[in-house]
């Protein structure tokens, strides 16, 4: 899939949480996989999540990331270490632990972990005893991936905990037909052009 497309899509699911009060934090698509993350200040708890899947299911109904293929579609609340992409998740993860890796061809090290002490519009500023001279500003075009980091340890009591509990659902798009069999619990979907069903699990990671 395109960036283009990776770029609409994104955009169609965050506008589509935005009215859940829920961010959009990441998406993951692999060869037959979407997965979706999605977060929310206190944290999303299963009934919020399962309005998530609701949601970005109906849009990905109409906006078929895999056209007539079968595929799995996953929603969940971030674990203890989560991906960082944009401003407003660096913003919330000021004050953590998070390590970064810079694009190639730049100055000083290329993978720098640290304490994330502020974040805003334009990059981020990292502390602590690993960070060369100790402290190091970094823009958002100079990293190509971040995400935070969970501490064992007396600091991890106040940090989160993984503590998953799942529903699980089986999905058949909208306008297709329950048909075939039933191997896997899995409702194959016919719609007159093009066969296409997903697999439906949601997931909640607490703190």
């Amino acid at each position: 899939m395109d960036d283009k497309v990776d770029d609409e899509l994104n955009g169609l699911l965050a506008s589509t949480l935005a009215p859940l009060g829920l961010d959009l934090v990441d998406v993951e698509r692999r060869s037959a996989s979407v997965r979706v993350v999605v977060d929310r200040t206190g944290g999303a708890d299963l009934d919020a999540i399962a309005q998530a899947t609701r949601a970005v299911s109906e849009v990905l109904d109409v906006h078929d990331p895999f056209p007539g293929r079968r595929y799995t579609l996953e929603v969940s609340s971030p674990g203890v270490e989560r991906p960082l992409r944009t401003p407003e998740q660096f913003a919330r993860a000021v004050g953590e632990t998070v390590t970064v890796r810079t694009v190639g061809g730049g100055e000083g090290e290329r993978r720098v972990t640290g304490r994330l002490v502020a974040a805003d519009d334009e990059g981020v500023v990292l502390e602590g005893d690993d960070v060369p001279d100790g402290s190091r500003r970094l823009a958002y075009d100079e990293l190509e991936r971040a995400r935070t980091v969970f501490e064992w340890g007396a600091s991890a009591r106040s940090a989160r905990r993984a503590d998953e509990r799942g529903s699980r659902g089986r999905h058949v798009p909208a306008g297709a037909r329950a048909g075939g069999g039933k191997a896997a619990g899995v409702r194959k979907g016919a719609p007159t052009t093009t066969t296409k069903a997903k697999t439906t699990k949601a997931k909640v990671t607490a703190p």
